[in-house]
């Protein structure tokens, strides 16, 4: 059996604007929905003006930025005072998706094969493949659902 990206894609996926503020982005995080798989929306596919693929915001994103930009500079930033995390989040407030979303994000093709799809996904630590075609995401290939996938047919279950 042959398994491809069109299989085992959800084509369950939100997508938000490059330039929408990201507070949008966290609310809508925040308050993902529950996919039919179970699992709660973690991650938005920014598009471009255009309506293409532009990149990713996640939660991860957003927790990255939210923190000091000097943290960035630091090996060890233990035992510092930050005071109060409202200047943070002040700063933060202001940003708009294109300043907070990952921009080199792996995609992958309908036709990929899943065992092509893990390996990037493991080499790389990523938890989701957006499936593009023509530039514009047509579904994504999240982790957990090759697992899922594999596992159901390794270990022979039915829905």
């Amino acid at each position: 059996m042959k398994l491809t990206a069109k299989d085992v894609m959800s084509t369950e996926f939100e997508t938000i604007s490059m330039d929408a503020p990201v507070m949008e982005a966290v609310e809508r995080i925040f308050n993902g929905r529950i996919r039919e798989s179970g699992y709660k929306t973690i991650s938005l596919m920014v598009t471009d003006p255009m309506g293409g693929m532009a990149g990713v915001i996640s939660m991860m994103d957003i927790l990255y930025n939210l923190r000091p930009p000097f943290f960035d500079y630091m090996e060890d930033n233990t035992g510092m005072d930050l005071g109060d995390i409202t200047l943070y989040i002040e700063r933060f407030k202001g940003l708009s998706v294109k300043h907070v979303m990952t921009s080199q994000v792996s995609v992958a093709a309908m036709d990929e094969h899943i065992l092509v799809l893990v390996d990037r996904m493991v080499r790389k630590k990523i938890r989701r493949l957006p499936v593009v075609k023509d530039g514009v995401v047509i579904g994504v290939v999240y982790i957990h659902e090759v697992f899922r996938r594999l596992c159901k047919d390794w270990l022979k279950v039915v829905d």
